[in-house]
């Protein structure tokens, strides 16, 4: 079957056999590696010097087997593709009702960077999956060190730590800040900084907003590589526990709500067209990252630096349709049950 042919195959609660799972992931990835779409971002500098021609992805199921192809030893700063993750940190610390209460769970419709969404929605935030939410998210993360053991009066360091290392035990290794990256967009990050202080002209930033934005830009510059992603969405779609190490790193409630945050505004004012194509609750960023969850059998993530104007990797959603299709994933796709059909 081709990868990108009709819906054929209907999910059957896990992942096909290696073999298989291999077989689809090379094929996808041949079919469009070499498409010549999109853009390198370049209002960071860091991110302008990438390669557009690299493209890597990699396939992780629930039981820890993984799949890699491409240039997936590249690493990469992770970028937006943190955002579902500080959520998930954010709703463990303070409960699901109150992250949604501080943090909103509804689509802007408008980009990731819009200061016009701020101005017109009631909320302000909207969503922790575009950045005035996840500054805002950012801005909680001394309540998250709060409930870390070990921290007694929480400051903007414990804060970091507590971020960094949850991110960490996500991906199942310690992740470190490209200091290059992180350095290049703490002099251009002037947009977050007035996003963020409108945001408390609101009421709706929790700490100082330039402790806000420095903590958002610090995850944004944590450097990655495909496996990592992949190892990550994983991570969501197995309940938050890590199948690699085991670890449980976040409830299977709180996976929930981050998943149903990433179906709608993982993707920004595109959401609803990943939703249509790919049937998958999804995240990007502007290095060219695509992470997207099958809850219950396993994460896929794509990487290729050139971007659409939504600012989406356009190789990494075409990989990853062709691998929903292919391996059955599309949580909207079933058949009917035969014991259903009148005779």
């Amino acid at each position: 079957m081709s990868p990108d042919g009709p819906l054929e195959r209907v999910s059957t609660g896990h992942l096909p056999d290696d073999a298989t799972v291999t077989t689809l992931l090379q094929a996808a990835y041949a079919l469009h590696r070499d498409v010549r779409d999109g853009h390198v971002a370049t209002y960071i500098p860091q991110l302008a010097r990438a390669d557009p021609g690299w493209c890597a992805a990699s396939v992780v199921s629930v039981t820890g087997r993984s799949f890699d192809v491409g240039d997936s030893d590249e690493r990469f700063s992770i970028q937006s593709v943190s955002k579902p993750f500080v959520l998930a940190l954010v709703i463990e610390a303070l409960g699901a009702d109150r992250a949604r209460e501080l943090l909103g769970a509804n689509a802007t419709g408008l980009p990731f960077d819009s200061v016009t969404a701020v101005e017109v929605h009631d909320h302000r935030t909207m969503n922790a999956m575009v950045n005035a939410g996840a500054i805002a998210a950012s801005s909680l993360l001394q309540e998250v060190a709060r409930v870390s053991p070990g921290t007694s009066v929480p400051d903007t360091e414990a804060a970091w730590a507590s971020a960094r290392d949850g991110l960490s035990a996500f991906a199942g290794r310690r992740l470190e800040v490209d200091d290059d990256v992180y350095a290049c967009e703490s002099e251009t990050n002037l947009r977050n900084r007035g996003i963020a202080h409108l945001l408390r002209s609101y009421g709706r930033i929790h700490c100082e907003p330039e402790v806000a934005v420095d903590l958002y830009t610090r995850q944004c510059s944590l450097a990655v590589d495909v496996h990592d992603l992949g190892v990550m969405a994983a991570t969501l779609a197995d309940g938050g526990v890590n199948p690699v190490t085991g670890e449980r790193v976040v409830s299977d409630g709180t996976c929930a709500r981050v998943l149903a945050a990433m179906a709608t505004a993982g993707l920004y004012e595109l959401s609803g067209d990943w939703l249509w194509e790919v049937g998958l609750p999804g995240k990007s960023g502007v290095s060219g990252a695509v992470l997207t969850v099958a809850p219950g059998k396993g994460g896929l993530a794509a990487w290729s630096p050139p971007l659409d104007a939504a600012g989406n990797s356009v190789r990494g959603q075409l990989v990853t349709r062709s691998l929903s299709r292919a391996l059955g994933l599309n949580v909207f796709a079933s058949n009917p049950d035969p014991h259903d059909v009148p005779p």
